[in-house]
């Protein structure tokens, strides 16, 4: 069910900062039940739904005029604040009712051309239902509940024993002008109604207030759920999560299936080192459930729970069954051969017909699937970054639901392929999905181990701000957590000691159960030991090694695993140390493992290269992190007569290296495509130190 989140005290919270005019209080209430609406998954996922409020305000002139606020482009409900409902003059809106068609390019044109602030997002697609609404406050969701009534092949009679007379019924139609229009004149005919249902769409509820609104959407959703638990016997439930028994068989397919994609986008873009895609994977016990049902295959193949959906998933999942798993790399590449080429034909197809009836031309999307559902496994968000598989997964675990509910309640039938492809193929939806050039290392997935560190978290930031998604790996649990809480949304990470058993390995797949696979593994952890080697005991030796050695060596090894697995090359990155080439005194127990690491590089790099894996490495020099702490700093100048800066700049060119500038380096050899076998040295000169 459905939880009514309205507090008194919360609203009054928004009213007041609202300031003393009503508009600006009605659109406080406005704001504030929306993000009660947007917080709540089973109401809304990713732009599934829009809000409005109409006040009177004044223009330029001191006249006083109708004013709708509603849903711009790119606001989330769930954090919505007042510019996210950007105003527009409400009369011209309803003047074009009277028009017999309206192109969305002009509605569009329309709509800016009437916002009260020019500087504002576009109003919401749906703007023009909103207002020819009568009603103050309306809502609009794509509630799971109200996704699996819509798609019943009788919904219209099921609205009916539900609601009686309560309830619209609107026949599937396009976001835009005719839908605004049909919703109107349905709603005209019903005037006592409290709310519409769109097939195949969503549901709309209004009211008065902004309370009332809001009351009559959660109160609708429950009584469907209601309805759906009665007819099926079972409680609705949403999907997602994850088990630990699924996921561990993630391990070995997410990687196969990432590099049979990426080479299913070269082959599409031409490009031979086109990215492969980052992958989210939910599997929890809902999701355990529904792979247990017989029929998989034929629903695999029914469509998305509203077409708001296809862009974000495509049509269709790429269905993995257990059979195919079964025979490897050569099954899976034949099932996702096929799935492109259901793809390529499901768009030449209604290409055609596009062109036929309007003269226009459309271009093919990559035909490479947005999503799987992989038995044994789960269901797998796929696309160009970690966000966006997310979202494809939120969307799956929805549809997942919606599908289940309604399959058990009558049969679940959404919009067909031809008006799929008319919403994927829409130039408004796909205006959803950004434009712009991607950032260079979107795509990307980079393993930073002691990544909570100086220059780990340094070097995280650097490769995060390039588009890549992070995965840290870091020995304290409070250096992951705040390594993760500066990088923001999109990584991941484990805390463990690198040197433990199977670490490389437990790592790896920890990373593959979190994005899909690797791309770039940043080996940086490290410590340092010292006193003269003569007088050395073995344990702290063999301690350095396990750090500053073997754990460079287990990772590299694993992430080689991950790598030939997905085919498609990947990159080693080490951090090696000064020491490495120029021991410094009473410093053997660090730089002779280091050392070690320094011919481990070039030895990887030998025989790697032809699978078209790069290795390379920074040696740096006084960088303010680990052993070189503060305190350290400090004392060194001190015993040599000189200040901190002055120490810490003893190098050519007299300044002092930074974490930030050794992050710089690790992302220049990362771009370096031709580039292996490379050392980089970072230490602002050091004669000593250069490398023959």
């Amino acid at each position: 069910m459905i939880q009514n989140k309205w507090d008194d005290a919360d609203e009054r919270r928004f009213v007041d900062a609202a300031g003393s005019d009503p508009a600006d209080q009605e659109l406080a209430r406005r704001v504030y039940t929306s993000r009660l609406i947007g917080q709540d998954h089973d109401l809304v996922l990713h732009g599934g739904g829009n809000t409005s409020c109409k006040v009177k305000r004044r223009d330029i002139f001191g006249n006083e005029i109708d004013v709708l606020h509603v849903k711009g482009s790119g606001w989330d409900l769930g954090a919505i604040q007042a510019p996210g409902l950007p105003g527009v003059c409400l009369k011209p809106l309803q003047e074009l009712r009277a028009l017999g068609a309206l192109s969305d390019e002009d509605m569009v044109n329309f709509q800016r051309g009437n916002l009260l602030d020019s500087t504002s997002p576009n109003p919401s697609v749906e703007t023009l239902l909103h207002a020819f609404l009568p009603h103050t406050f309306v809502g609009h969701t794509h509630a799971t509940a109200m996704l699996a009534l819509a798609d019943l092949p009788n919904a219209k009679a099921v609205v009916g024993e539900i609601f009686g007379n309560r309830l619209a019924v609107v026949p599937f139609i396009m976001p835009g002008f005719e839908l605004a229009k049909v919703a109107a004149e349905i709603f005209d005919n019903n005037p006592d109604v409290e709310g519409l249902l769109l097939i195949n769409h969503g549901h709309f509820a209004f009211g008065d207030s902004a309370r009332q609104s809001y009351d009559r959407l959660i109160e609708h959703t429950n009584m469907v759920e209601d309805w759906l638990e009665i007819t099926s016997g079972a409680v609705p439930k949403s999907a997602g999560g994850r088990s630990p028994e699924m996921t561990a068989e993630s391990t070995d397919i997410l990687p196969l299936l990432r590099g049979i994609i990426g080479d299913a986008n070269a082959a599409f873009s031409g490009d031979r080192d086109a990215k492969m895609p980052v992958m989210n994977l939910r599997n929890g016990e809902n999701i355990q459930q529904f792979f247990e049902r017989n029929d998989l295959a034929v629903l695999s193949r029914r469509g998305v729970a509203t077409p708001d959906h296809v862009i974000r998933t495509k049509n269709y999942p790429l269905y993995l069954s257990s059979e195919m798993l079964a025979g490897g790399r050569a099954a899976i590449s034949k099932a996702v051969d096929d799935f492109i080429a259901e793809y390529t034909t499901y768009f030449t197809l209604n290409a055609a017909r596009f062109k036929a009836e309007t003269g226009g031309e459309k271009t093919m999307l990559s035909p490479a699937p947005n999503l799987a559902w992989i038995e044994g496994v789960g269901i797998v968000g796929i696309s160009a970054d970690a966000k966006a598989a997310s979202i494809a997964s939120d969307l799956a675990a929805q549809n997942m639901t919606a599908m289940t509910n309604g399959e058990d309640c009558g049969g679940f039938h959404p919009v067909g392929p031809e008006k799929l492809f008319d919403m994927e193929y829409w130039s408004l939806e796909q205006a959803k999905l950004g434009k712009g050039t991607p950032p260079p290392f979107q795509g990307r997935v980079v393993m930073v181990t002691g990544g909570g560190g100086a220059i780990g978290l340094a070097t995280a930031r650097e490769f995060a701000a390039l588009g890549a998604n992070l995965f840290i790996v870091d020995l304290k649990q409070d250096a992951l957590d705040h390594a993760l809480s500066e990088l923001g949304k999109g990584h991941g990470g484990i805390a463990m000691d690198i040197t433990g058993d199977d670490a490389g390995e437990r790592a790896m797949a920890a990373c593959i159960q979190e994005f899909g696979g690797l791309d770039i593994l940043v080996s940086n952890a490290g410590a340092a030991w010292s006193g003269e080697m003569a007088k050395l005991d073995n344990t702290t030796l063999r301690k350095s090694f396990e750090l500053n050695f073997f754990a460079h060596q287990t990772f590299a090894k694993a992430a080689a695993a991950v790598f030939s697995a997905q085919g498609r090359g990947g990159q080693i990155l080490f951090n090696v140390s000064k020491q490495a080439v120029n021991p410094g005194r009473s410093m053997g127990a660090y730089g002779i493992p280091k050392a070690a690491t320094f011919f481990l590089l070039r030895q990887l790099a030998l025989e790697l290269g032809p699978s078209g894996v790069r290795v390379n490495g920074i040696n740096a020099d006084r960088i303010r992190s680990g052993l070189l702490d503060d305190a350290f700093v400090s004392e060194r100048a001190k015993a040599r007569g000189i200040d901190e800066n002055t120490y810490m700049a003893g190098n050519l060119i007299r300044r002092e290296v930074e974490a930030k500038h050794v992050a710089q380096a690790f992302v220049t050899l990362a771009k370096s495509e031709r580039t292996t076998a490379h050392v980089m040295t970072v230490d602002g000169g050091n004669i000593e130190a250069a490398l023959r």
